[in-house]
């Protein structure tokens, strides 16, 4: 089986190489690549085709947003996964929006940036456990009212999987907080993840903001 090839990209050299060093240290993992800014990383993507590229959110010449939207929306065959040094509300949901397969804290362990980088060249989410938390906190209080008529027909209950989801809840505990199997569970999310055009629940939280869904979960 062939290394998981990956780029790296943040603005801060000493970061930028440690991370370099630490993740080429992890079985199964190859950093191909490394860039300072956005631009550098999409360019870099292009000519390497890495299997994920990840990359800070604050950079400049390109920051990881943009850096993100490029790579997704040119070479989709490259995964993307963010790093976050601070909790900021709008750029995590951003880069969500912008096809991240998820975020991680800077003070991740090297363990952990590895699953995520395999989960997502797996095409599998990966959410910061704390970022999710302080997220969900910090934007509790900012949450629009739960529209009257639900985006995409979503039926009430797909709503209210939804809102879960924006909680950080998996299907075993959705299903336990709605007294419901779980194979129920895992028919709402399907549906709804069908309906609003969604990859997987790393979008699905950005989606549950953007429409004022988050709060919605009993």
């Amino acid at each position: 089986m062939s290394d998981l090839r990956v780029v790296l990209a943040d603005d801060q050299r000493i970061v930028r190489d440690g991370l370099a060093t630490v993740l080429g240290l992890l079985e199964g993992i190859e950093v191909v690549g490394t860039a300072a800014g956005g631009d550098d990383a999409v360019a870099l993507v292009a000519e390497l085709a890495p299997d994920v590229l990840l990359t800070d959110l604050r950079m400049p010449a390109g920051d990881g947003v943009s850096a993100t939207r490029r790579v997704r929306a040119g070479h989709p065959g490259t995964a993307v996964v963010v790093l976050t040094t601070y909790v900021d509300d709008d750029a995590v949901i951003d880069a969500i929006a912008a096809g991240a397969s998820g975020w991680l804290s800077k003070d991740a362990d090297a363990e952990a940036i590895g699953r995520a980088l395999r989960s997502a060249a797996d095409g599998v989410s990966t959410v910061d456990a704390g970022v999710l938390s302080r997220l969900v906190t910090e934007r509790a209080s900012a949450v629009p009212a739960t529209p009257a008529d639900p985006p995409d027909g979503l039926t009430p209950r797909e709503v209210e999987v939804l809102g879960l989801i924006a909680q950080g809840l998996s299907n075993t505990e959705i299903a336990r907080r709605l007294v419901v199997g779980e194979a129920t569970v895992k028919t709402h999310v399907n549906h709804l993840f069908a309906k609003a055009g969604l990859r997987d629940r790393a979008q699905a939280v950005g989606y549950a903001y953007r429409h004022g869904l988050a709060g919605s979960a009993p």
